[in-house]
This record gives structure tokens, sequence and C-alpha cells, in this order.
């Protein structure tokens, strides 16, 4: 793709505009979603790891809903 429109009076196409601008946010947006669930896999090992120790000393904890 390129952005040479030859029906514009500058040449330059408004899809490609268009088209930067979504790859643009879609590399934003999987960044910070790989960045989430990096960070939910964390936590989810410090939950697991909480359990363990609450369930090795006999302590009750509320059920997941």
């Amino acid at each position: 793709m390129t952005d040479y429109c030859a029906f514009s009076k500058n040449h330059k196409c408004i899809k490609w505009q268009d088209y930067e601008i979504t790859r643009h946010e879609l590399e934003e947006a999987d960044e910070l979603f790989h960045g989430n669930w990096i960070e939910i896999q964390k936590q989810h090992e410090y939950i697991l790891q909480l359990q363990a120790l609450l369930k090795e000393n006999s302590i009750a904890y509320p059920p997941e809903e």
C-alpha cells in the first residue's frame, strides 16, 4: 500500500492516513494488553500461593464467585 492518490489535489490518500492511525492504535493496544496480561498472571500466582498457605494452616477463606 502507498499513500498516493491520483484523485486528490495533494495526491494524499485519506484512507492511507486512516490506515496509519488505526495501525498505530492497534500496536499501542497490543502493548497495553500484553502488559496487563503479565500483571494478571503475576496476581493469579500470588493468589494461589496465599490460598495454599491458608489451606496449609487450616484457615478458611471465601470461595471464588
